[in-house]
């Protein structure tokens, strides 16, 4: 090899991270001391076999009076020794490409960025109590996830993401003022199809560090807009990775902070951990320009919660998990029929879950069970209301109970396509908060009744593009279970009681969601 390639090469790799910011070189140089190591090693290689065949064609030359025959193997020898000069050349030029590749990707970048894009067509259908249908035979939406990931240290990240949904042709959220308080509440900024505006959907920086004040304890810090959506058990069928909450009883955009410790090495339990959780659901500030900017309004006070998750075991096949939460100060609207009168609080909430995950159910019983998801996830929310007051259709506290069953195994008609079954039952009083679900017929899982789930996720190229077919139904014993915490819009009156009480056009009945999309992320 000659010595100007090799200091091209080197000129090239070191070049690279000229342009360099102080908080990127950590990572920079981690990555390329890596690379630098492989590519010397694999250098030395090439210059072995170079010098090889360079002491070949020496051979070859004190060689050339030989007999014929010998002529001819020498010649077959040049032959070989040229094919392995190719070969030499055409590595050294894939380590080259090797090497830009690597600066391409280490170039000075502060963000990382990853498009997640969906098309989805929604065929919907909703049966009122008083027998009445309504529906949509073709609602077409685009969702534009625009992900966006820093790492400036060893402990410390940034993770953010833009999110676009709206329906084809149209814009929502203002039409019409009466229900303009639940189209544009916060919690669900981005999983409404809104209009074509691009909204901050998360935005967090995450610090961590693998003990905690001189403890074996790895440890972590964020705070930001929370990834509370999407969360454990629910991103099965979402096709995504789980975030942080269990989706069973809270699945909402969220402001606030979290810390998670890991106890595994103090406990001698495989998996366990504990995570505090707390967050801002709603401000109780006057606006920028008013007499005293900002400060307390006689409306609303600010909806507040904390909360605790807790993995007590977790081998990696199987897992428990719990959950608990206390929301104070929740609201709802003063008059349905005209939310321009705004909300009222109406009391506080605590809400508890535990589950329990097979990753893979038996031990090599048979690929296909290997292959298998198992999960049963029961819930408990407690209302308190305030003084005064009623939560739910009633002036004392409730309990409300919901149980979840589901299961995703492989695909029996496609080598890495996903079916997934799933159902879920509650009970009058049952209160979740799960708005942002992604079914646009409403949370599957506040329902007050019975919810049944199917869905088939296909990969089509890698797992960049995919697509999915689901079908969910809803049949329900009580309304409101997609209103808010009062009782106005969250009464949990029977189906029999709103047909009695004149309100059968306004309660669903039974609803359903055919879904099918294209998702592309990359």
């Amino acid at each position: 090899m000659k010595k100007p390639l090799l200091l091209s090469l080197a000129t090239i790799a070191i070049l690279g991270t000229t342009n360099l910011s102080a908080e990127s070189m950590y990572d920079q140089f981690q990555a390329m001391k890596l690379e630098m190591q492989k590519m010397k090693k694999e250098i030395e290689e090439l210059k072995a076999k170079q010098h090889t065949a360079v002491a070949d064609e020496a051979d070859d030359e004190d060689e050339e009076e030989a007999s014929s025959d010998n002529k001819k193997v020498a010649s077959a020898d040049d032959e070989e020794d040229d094919d392995e000069e190719m070969s030499v050349e055409e590595q050294l030029a894939d380590l080259q490409e090797s090497i830009s590749d690597l600066n391409k990707h280490t170039n000075g970048n502060h963000i990382k960025l990853g498009v997640d894009y969906r098309f989805a067509l929604d065929n919907l259908h909703y049966k009122m109590a008083d027998g009445s249908t309504q529906k949509n035979d073709a609602f077409m939406t685009n969702r534009l996830w625009i992900n966006m990931n820093w790492a400036a240290t060893k402990n410390l990240s940034f993770t953010g993401q833009l999110a676009y949904n709206k329906a084809f042709g149209a814009r929502s959220g203002a039409s019409n003022p009466a229900n303009a308080s639940f189209e544009t509440f916060d919690w669900i900024a981005n999983e409404n199809a809104y209009n074509d505006t691009l909204r901050v959907r998360s935005a967090y920086f995450l610090y961590k560090n693998d003990t905690f004040m001189g403890t074996d304890v790895p440890w972590t810090f964020s705070i930001g807009r929370r990834p509370s959506t999407n969360g454990h058990l629910v991103n099965l069928r979402d096709d995504d990775h789980a975030a942080s909450p269990m989706g069973h009883n809270i699945n909402v955009e969220f402001d606030g902070l979290s810390s998670k410790f890991v106890l595994e090495n103090v406990s001698g339990i495989d998996g366990m951990y504990v995570k505090f959780c707390a967050g801002r659901g709603m401000s109780n500030a006057a606006p920028r320009f008013n007499t005293a900017p900002y400060a307390d309004t006689n409306s609303n006070a600010a909806i507040d919660l904390v909360g605790l998750i807790f993995t007590p075991w977790s081998d990696g096949q199987y897992s428990v998990n719990s959950q608990y939460y206390y929301a104070g100060n929740l609201i709802d609207v003063v008059n349905p029929n005209d939310q321009t009168q705004g909300f009222e609080t109406v009391g506080n909430l605590h809400a508890i879950t535990a589950n329990f995950v097979a990753n893979g159910i038996g031990d090599g019983i048979s690929d296909f069970l290997d292959d298998t998801v198992f999960f049963i996830s029961g819930a408990m929310s407690i209302t308190e209301p305030d003084s005064g007051k009623s939560m739910l259709g009633s002036t004392q506290s409730q309990n409300g109970y919901s149980e979840w069953i589901g299961v995703q195994y492989p695909s029996l008609i496609s080598e890495e396509g996903r079916w997934g079954l799933e159902y879920n039952h509650g009970s009058k009083y049952w209160r979740s908060i799960t708005y942002a679900e992604d079914t646009n017929i409403g949370s599957k899982l506040a329902a007050r009744g019975n919810a049944y789930e199917a869905y088939f996720t296909e990969p089509l190229i890698d797992d960049i593009l995919s697509l999915q077919i689901r079908y969910t139904y809803i049949d329900y014993n009580y309304a409101g279970s997609n209103g808010f915490f009062g009782s106005t819009s969250g009464n949990a009156m029977s189906i029999d009681e709103a047909i009695a009480a004149g309100l059968g056009s306004q309660v669903v009945d039974t609803a359903q969601d055919i879904r099918f999309y294209l998702r592309y992320r990359y």
